[in-house]
């Protein structure tokens, strides 16, 4: 069970709705931790395009998308993330 509600996607109003779409737009989905931050929308909409270009390749990094991953799974696994 999570700490966190995640908000529901289908339901969700205002600011978190807005944030849900530009989530969409700019990831391709909305993975449950953009789920649980929109929680606080005021917030984390400033948050939304620097997690993008940390995710997105030529967009100021110069690390692979792939290697991106890799370094994120490898990080979970070390850190005993079940998820």
């Amino acid at each position: 069970m999570p700490r966190i509600q995640l908000v529901d996607i289908e339901t969700a109003q205002g600011e978190t709705a807005r944030f849900f779409e530009a989530t969409t737009r700019m990831r391709g989905r909305i993975p449950n931790a953009a789920r649980s931050w929109a929680n606080i929308p005021y917030i984390v909409k400033f948050n939304l395009p620097f997690g993008v270009a940390l995710h997105r390749e030529a967009a100021g990094g110069v690390l692979s998308n792939k290697l991106k991953e890799i370094a994120i799974i490898k990080t979970s696994h070390l850190n005993g993330c079940s998820y």
